[in-house]
């Protein structure tokens, strides 16, 4: 294949396909060159289940651009925060309705900590910032590092990780955010097996080579992850600007993992649809956390995250499996392997997909200013990076995503002097 185009963006997730239709939207010509054989990125929806493997929410519903996009198409979106629930297994019983009202009081109270030592300054971690000692201390930190942020609290800048928390309503497509992309993605001008191997970018056009043979372009958008970029899998010629180069670095991608297992009977463990489960741990302590049955359907999900999950990737397929049953035999005994069943599941991989390298980016303690860094236009705009780890409030997240590759497309298209 070979071609010329205005604009030429690299990935074909969220960002990659808000690139598109954004540059699209000013009249540009456009190629998108995607390395799997399917478009959504780091957002995938298993069918069979149907499960998100991936980004699963669309978080701060209330600003979120993807929403009405949604809306507008007619899929089904699901206010999670209304039936959320959660039970906590203390170690030899659930917790009781005393134990969760601590829970929420040290929920609250640990927030306040970590607030209160970024407000007084010197502390750059989050672990560093989180409170120690409580009953509930490791549990909390564990939550919001691992779980949330997909790295361990001591591997987050604090400021980072109040600047990216998350506020406003968590809705749920029904029918998945990979299929929502998928959908999104209907009418661009898509290659998919097409993983670019080198971006020449030091003249006036733009160009890239890959086994699908070369596209020119009078600017590009890269929206691969920070795993990848660091991965060299992409050769920029010239490299990238040594303060892009630092900012890769300083946004290692972090690891959520996800397993799906199928109920093997009508047994659905005493847990409402869409009921958590997650364990008070103590400190040095790691564990999963579980949403049962979402929307009524067959199957419970199991949450990983951090070095756990890191650990799960380089066991292999069938570790974060085993781990799940062994947390939940811990709860339930023998009852779990009879509620449900090994074949069936399903496990996301982003660990070891050599097209992400890792669910999302965590920034590395004491380096603000790499998520913008990031993102600032490289060879007066005609290549930006884009991409969740270029967003400065909604890192993470399908809607920070979203955003960036739309915003790197303007600044593109500005470079070009084809947009106001």
């Amino acid at each position: 294949m070979s071609g010329d185009c205005d604009l030429l963006v690299v990935g074909a997730g969220a960002a990659g396909i808000s690139a598109a239709r954004q540059a699209m939207s000013f009249g540009l010509t456009v190629r998108v060159l995607e390395a799997r054989g399917r478009v959504g990125g780091r957002a995938l929806t298993d069918p069979a289940v149907p499960m998100d493997l991936g980004a699963t929410w669309l978080h701060a519903a209330q600003s979120n651009p993807l929403v009405p996009l949604a809306e507008a198409r007619g899929l089904a979106l699901f206010d999670h925060d209304s039936v959320r629930s959660s039970r906590v297994w203390m170690g030899d019983r659930w917790a009781s309705d005393a134990d969760m009202e601590g829970y929420d009081r040290a929920e609250r109270e640990w927030h306040a900590a970590v607030m209160l030592a970024a407000a007084r300054g010197g502390v750059r971690s989050l672990g560093d910032a989180a409170p120690r000692g409580g009953f509930w201390d490791a549990t909390l930190t564990h939550w919001e590092g691992p779980v949330i942020s997909a790295a361990e609290a001591q591997d987050i800048d604090l400021d980072d990780y109040l600047a990216t928390l998350l506020n406003g309503t968590n809705l749920l497509p029904r029918d998945g955010c990979g299929h929502l992309l998928s959908v999104l993605a209907k009418g661009l001008p898509i290659t998919l097996g097409a993983p670019v191997e080198r971006l020449c970018w030091g003249g006036r056009r733009v160009r890239a080579e890959g086994a699908f043979g070369a596209v020119e372009a009078r600017a590009a958008v890269v929206t691969v992850s920070t795993g990848v970029l660091a991965s060299g899998a992409i050769r920029f010629d010239p490299a990238l600007p040594v303060e892009s180069a630092q900012a890769v670095h300083d946004l290692p991608m972090g690891l959520l993992s996800k397993v799906g297992l199928r109920a093997a009977g009508d047994d659905r463990l005493d847990l409402p649809s869409f009921g958590g489960i997650e364990r008070r741990l103590e400190p040095g302590e790691r564990a999963m956390t579980f949403v049962a049955w979402p929307f009524g359907r067959d199957h419970l999900e199991g949450f990983a995250g951090g070095a756990l999950a890191w650990e799960l990737a380089r066991e292999g397929e069938g570790a974060i499996v085993d781990l799940a049953f062994s947390e939940l035999r811990g709860m339930y005994g023998a009852r779990v392997d009879r509620a449900l069943r090994r074949e069936g599941a399903v496990a996301s991989s982003w660990g070891t997909d050599p097209w992400s390298r890792g669910a999302y980016a965590a920034l590395r303690p004491g380096r603000g200013g790499a998520r913008a860094a990031l993102s600032a236009p490289i060879g007066e705009g005609r290549l930006m990076l884009a991409g969740e780890a270029c967003h400065e409030s909604l890192a993470g997240t399908l809607a920070g995503a979203w955003q960036s590759g739309a915003r790197a497309a303007r600044e593109a298209a500005a470079a070009l002097g084809l947009a106001a």
